[in-house]
């Protein structure tokens, strides 16, 4: 008895390559030229009795398989068991692919198995097949198939045809339901059906507990299968006699709704659960030819398109939402009748199936978080880049790779920065310019892009901040217009000035460092946390009009740090402040990740507590002033002043580390 395999090298075929170790006969594997490799894992797989494994190289898409007369010849007559696993899998993939691989594939396959005069063509076919069919699909079901607009679902249902309807060789099919991995071990080799969902229930379980409450949807019926069962159920029913002709689906007796099955899964995972779902259905109140002239409109589409896209979705998920087909599997359980194999609840293995997927399969996995891989060979352009914080980041992220371009008004202190850089073998070019002047902002922009042609990133740190209550503020305006000048406007010129050219490009980074104080009243600091705040509502605006044009925007709502800018101020010499390298690893981290904001999670409480107890939180703010006193530069006392900071006062710095005095 001897085997012929199609697709042996993909999922299905490689696990039902692993049963038939334990029959006998040799098995011809149809592998492509240029894969041999595949072929040799295959081997290495297959361990002790490897020769038993026989490539015949062919493809899928030529007559015959692409098989040579002698090969034909040599191999006619021998073959038992002709299993046709190769197909396209996949929901997106093109309509013309789809054809090419599950239709005329599966029509070269039947032709290469009559002239091999083999023993029974076992067709591997979907439970797409059945399309969406409303009601219960049974497996002596086939023209009743209906809803097959999508070419995932009409060329399985061909493809099937094709054996049904042109085969003169006995033959049988098979439905597999939606098949995740190994329910031993979890093993599967790419991210579809129900994995989809995963990283957004990862996601959930990153930003709140196990036990908060979600609202889902409650969808349609999922039939999910473990590919071991789907090949121990194969493995047994091929190996039968006198079922010629018949329809086997390999499915799961249980279905579960699409809210079900994400519990189950937020359950393997430790994610919070779907508590209350809404069902579709309910909507089916608004006649169907305005539901899908209100879905097919182009701006409705992109919406929906990104929401997915940002939860790791493929489009093709919303048919799933109401997904109508049960599946009886009557046959399939009298042919496995006496043999033990059965169907595992999805709830004993999901576990199992999450783990390997966290482990091995996690789209973040494959991402490049390294600093060396988001700069490397760029252009950044750092403002304030002669101490500080922007000292720290140009070190960083010249040490990692990048093109520093180091702005400030000190040209002595650049070239101490730039020559901090060249010793861990970085590359700076300095630009002097002052930012709060606009005109210097123009002049800096042009010669930038005529030196370079364009920025990758853009690090607006430079800044002013003033320390003084507005009782000592009543006739120092400019305290306001200088703070504004630089903090704001100088920014927003400088960035004005290079977005074109990263809109053109399609691709750029803007980083604007705003502060811990523009998320919670912070008082004598009203300047200060005026000209951030403005800066991170134009960030958040023009975020929006750049976002289809792949022009990224991050805000740092960064806390107190120890740099010369707080200089001024001694109490807080002994107090706890980030240093300018905790600060460094926030930028990175923008960098890096490119989120929209990032800010200290004490950041975040106060912002929070602030928008849900307003009145509560300027009570305690203003608790907060009182204990504490204006600088004697803020007084206009010329005087040196050494105020050491008082044992509550410390305490309260160390319970809000990073907060602004």
């Amino acid at each position: 008895m001897a085997y012929f395999i199609t697709g042996g090298t993909g999922f299905l075929g490689r696990f039902f390559i692993d049963k038939l170790k334990e029959r006998e006969g040799d098995i011809y594997v149809l592998t492509r030229a240029g894969s041999r490799e595949k072929f040799e894992a295959l081997q290495e797989r297959f361990g002790s009795g490897s020769d038993r494994l026989i490539p015949v190289e062919g493809d899928l898409r030529q007559p015959l398989l692409g098989l040579d007369e002698a090969t034909i010849a040599d191999l006619k007559g021998s073959i038992k068991h002709f299993c046709h696993f190769a197909a396209i899998y996949d929901l997106a993939a093109s309509a013309e692919e789809q054809t090419k691989t599950n239709i005329d594939g599966t029509r070269h396959a039947v032709q290469l198995a009559e002239a091999l005069a083999v023993g029974c063509f076992e067709h591997v076919s979907s439970i797409a097949a059945g399309g969406m069919y409303n009601g219960t699909f049974r497996e002596d079901m086939f023209e009743e198939a209906e809803n097959l607009e999508h070419p995932y679902f009409s060329t399985k249902h061909d493809s099937e045809g094709v054996v049904r309807n042109e085969a003169k060789i006995p033959f049988r099919v098979y439905r597999p339901a939606m098949v995740v991995g190994h329910s031993k071990t979890g093993e599967i080799d790419k991210i579809d059906g129900a994995y989809y969902f995963f990283k957004s229930l990862q996601k959930i379980r990153r930003i709140l507990p196990p036990w908060f409450p979600l609202i889902g949807i409650e969808g349609g019926k999922f039939n999910v299968v473990p590919v071991d069962y789907v090949v121990d159920a194969m493995d047994h029913i091929v190996h039968q006699e006198n079922l010629e002709g018949r329809c086997f689906h390999l499915t799961n007796p249980d279905h579960h709704s699409m809210g079900n099955l994400l519990n189950v899964f937020a359950d393997a995972g430790h994610t919070p659960r779907f508590s209350m779902r809404l069902d579709m259905r309910m909507f089916h109140f608004i006649p169907k030819f305005v539901r899908e002239a209100v879905s097919g409109l182009p701006p409705v589409k992109r919406i929906v398109s990104t929401l997915l896209a940002d939860m790791g979705l493929p489009d093709s998920v919303t048919m799933f939402m109401n997904y109508p087909t049960r599946y009886d599997n009557r046959d399939t359980e009298r042919a496995l009748k006496g043999s033990g194999i059965k169907c595992p609840e999805l709830e004993n293995y999901a576990p199992v199936i999450w783990d390997y997927w966290e482990r091995n399969l996690d789209p973040d996995l494959f991402v490049d978080h390294s600093l060396e891989g988001n700069v490397g060979g760029k252009v950044v352009l750092i403002t304030g880049a002669s101490s500080g914080i922007g000292k720290t980041s140009a070190l960083r992220l010249a040490e990692a790779g990048a093109h520093v371009l180091l702005v400030a008004r000190s040209a002595e202190k650049l070239e101490e920065t730039a020559a901090e850089i060249a010793t861990v073998g970085g590359v700076a070019t300095i630009y002097q310019a002052d930012v709060s002047d606009l005109a210097d902002c123009d002049r800096l922009v042009a010669e930038v892009l005529e030196n370079h042609g364009f920025i990758d990133i853009l690090l607006n740190n430079a800044g002013r901040s003033i320390r003084r209550s507005l009782e000592l503020s009543y006739d120092r305006f400019h305290d306001f217009e200088r703070t504004m000048q630089i903090n704001y406007f100088g920014a927003i010129r400088l960035t004005m000035g290079l977005l074109p050219s990263m809109a053109e490009r399609g691709t750029g980074h803007i980083i604007n460092m705003s502060s811990i104080s523009a998320l919670t009243p912070s008082p004598r600091f009203s300047a200060y946390v005026a000209s951030k705040s403005a800066l991170d509502a134009w960030t958040r605006a023009a975020a929006v009009e750049y976002s289809d044009l792949n022009v990224r925007f991050t805000t740092i709502n960064m806390p107190l740090v120890r740099t010369p800018m707080i200089e001024a101020t001694s109490v807080y010499d002994s107090m706890p402040v980030l240093t300018p390298d905790e600060a460094g690893d926030m930028v990175v981290e923008a960098v890096i990740k490119k989120p929209k904001r990032i800010a200290s999670p004490l950041g975040v409480y106060l912002q929070v507590m602030t928008a849900v107890a307003p009145k509560f939180t300027e009570v305690v703010m203003n608790v907060v002033f009182r204990m504490f006193n204006d600088s004697a530069a803020a007084r206009g006392d010329k005087k040196v002043e050494k105020v050491e900071a008082s044992n509550e006062q410390v305490a309260l710095a160390a319970l809000m580390k990073g907060v602004h005095f």
